[in-house]
């Protein structure tokens, strides 16, 4: 069922909770119930991922039920609709269908072995008219309307999934955010509360977050949703601090661990800062690298959830804060502070603190050692060597910007270039501009930049230097590529005879700027060829179109620096 309950502040909260919640949960607005049914027919429902869970770089943004470690389910409509969009593709949801429904949201189902053979034939057109394995198109409402329990699709393990399920969401058609469908009344059953592990304490005293700021972690025990320190203590802070915590979740079902619901903040009594995964939109799910301590997570790969908002990040999942959570100890008294985290069934966990308060103080200010770049303005540092430029909505915090340069890389056509450190994120790219150190001349169309980390970076070569967008600070350098993308057919040669093979299969790679397309032909006419994302296996599947008898098949290969390659074998069926 659904309670109202009053908030004063900017905003008016909904609280909900369901047959087995112990207690009510934060939500902005009402959903409809009992409008959906669950993807699957497998009972009880039990999910390996659930909705806002923290992923690299990603806030999950559905439910991922499970299918027993094995695919072939039927995959139900949850509601009268039209599927609306199809994508096929290398990696992501490998295969998924997206079905509109008249009530205004939009469901999602993804990582799909088949679909229903209607929407099998439409792909198939999609992917012959363009010659394309992938594809991502919209469907009109009349050409595959669909009712509510009808099988949609087969569950699978396509694209970048780690074991087969099915991912589903539920998205507000109108401005496509993903929602929390545990809200619809979808629900997992539940009975267990989060776990907390530690806490952070940060002293922020008026300075830009990074791996500089002064922090601690503290322990945590207890357990049914009781927690303290390891070693309990009253915590002597003052001036500007922040908190952190690192807590997951279990289901009934599971022993998977998720995300939590919601985490909120107390200061004697009085709640200061909320973080509730009820649904965000996709251009948001980056700032992930804001709501962690990223600095912590690049380092040791701890997931430190920071109960405080930093300025650049925007992102719907903090539906209230004071001081953007922000805690200012200053007044020789003793205050109790408390974490209060909860599940999507209303499971509470507490945890509770006693902080003696100090006079703060202020310390003499910190010049910048570098070139301080803001996180609400356009930045950019540059020399005779190199330019970089990041525009408003890319940095979380001010910057205290730091460059250097090193020598020239083995086989590079330029110094090494150190921007900044890896331990400050980019909510989404910035621009690098490098100069080569001699002249390029006809390679110039083949010059890349490349990270000391991350590989091939991509660039175009304009006004003397070499130019890409980035998704991240560190050591990035100069390349030339001409080295042509190498094929490796694994049961095909000159002279095979295929007529008991199922399918042709290769294998392909690039020393540097990637595979960019891949075309396969029998006998000059173009073939499907399938890109499998786990086992890299690039393969043409025999049917009916291939006659008994001798023929041609091709395989070209070009990279994303235009190198091109060619395999050819004749065969007989």
């Amino acid at each position: 069922m659904i309670k109202k309950l009053l908030v004063t502040g900017a905003m008016c909260l909904a609280l909900y909770s369901n047959t087995f919640a112990q207690n009510d949960i934060i939500q902005s607005r009402q959903y409809p119930q009992n409008y959906f049914r669950y993807p699957l027919d497998l009972t009880p429902p039990t999910t390996a991922g659930s909705f806002g869970e923290l992923r690299p770089s990603h806030f999950h943004s559905g439910l991922d039920f499970k299918t027993n470690q094995r695919t072939g389910y039927p995959v139900h409509a949850a509601a009268e609709g039209y599927i609306s969009r199809v994508r096929v593709q290398f990696g992501g949801f490998g295969r998924a269908i997206y079905i509109t429904h008249p009530n205004g949201y939009t469901t999602v189902y993804g990582h799909l072995e088949s679909f229903s053979p209607a929407v099998i034939d439409l792909v198939k057109k999609y992917q012959y008219e363009h010659q394309t394995y992938e594809a991502d198109f919209n469907l009109t409402p009349t050409q595959v309307p669909v009712k509510k329990d009808e099988v949609v699709a087969i569950s699978g393990n396509a694209g970048a999934s780690a074991g087969p399920h099915v991912h589903f969401e539920i998205r507000d058609s109108k401005t496509e955010e993903t929602i929390n469908a545990q809200l619809f009344g979808l629900t997992i059953p539940d009975k267990v509360p989060p776990t907390i592990t530690s806490i952070g304490i940060y002293h922020l005293n008026g300075k830009p977050f990074s791996e500089k700021t002064s922090k601690e972690f503290l322990g945590v025990t207890g357990s049914a949703g009781n927690y303290h320190l390891i070693k309990p203590q009253t915590l002597e802070l003052s001036g500007n601090i922040g908190f952190g915590i690192n807590t997951t979740d279990m289901n009934s079902t599971s022993f998977n661990h998720n995300g939590v619901y919601s985490i909120e903040l107390k200061l004697d009594g009085k709640t200061v800062y909320t973080f509730a995964v009820e649904r965000f939109a996709f251009d948001q799910t980056h700032a992930i690298n804001a709501y962690i301590d990223y600095p912590a997570f690049e380092s040791s790969r701890r997931w430190m959830q920071k109960c405080f908002i930093l300025p650049g990040s925007r992102i719907s999942l903090y539906p209230q804060s004071v001081n953007n959570g922000i805690i200012t100890f200053d007044d020789n008294a003793t205050h109790d502070v408390e974490y209060v985290v909860k599940d999507v069934a209303g499971n509470t966990s507490s945890l509770k603190l006693k902080v003696k308060s100090s006079p703060f103080v202020n310390p003499q200010p910190v010049k910048p050692t570098g070139t301080m770049f803001y996180y609400d303005k356009r930045s950019e540092f540059s020399n005779d060597k190199v330019k970089v430029i990041i525009m408003p909505g890319n940095l979380y915090d001010d910057l205290d910007f730091q460059y250097s340069v090193s020598a020239k890389p083995v086989g590079a056509y330029s110094a090494m270039h150190h921007i900044h450190n890896r331990l400050t994120p980019i909510h989404d790219s910035y621009e690098i501009w490098i100069k080569p150190d001699v002249d390029l001349g006809k390679y110039a169309d083949k010059a890349v930049i490349v990270s000391s980390w991350g590989g091939c970076q991509g660039g175009y070569f304009k006004d003397g230097y070499v130019i890409s967008q980035v998704s991240a600070f560190g050591d990035y350098y100069i390349k030339i590529d001409t080295v042509p993308p190498v094929i490796h057919p694994l049961n095909i040669k000159n002279g095979s005879n295929m007529k008991a093979a199922r399918s042709i299969n290769f294998r392909m790679s690039d020393n540097l700027s990637g595979i960019k397309s891949y075309t396969g032909t029998i006998d000059g006419k173009w073939v499907l060829m399938e890109h499998d994302y786990k086992s890299k296996i690039l393969s043409y599947t025999f049917n009916n179109d291939i006659a008994p008898g001798k023929h041609v098949f091709k395989l070209a290969l070009v990279d994303n620096k235009n190198n091109f390659s060619e395999f050819s074998a004749d065969f007989s069926r």
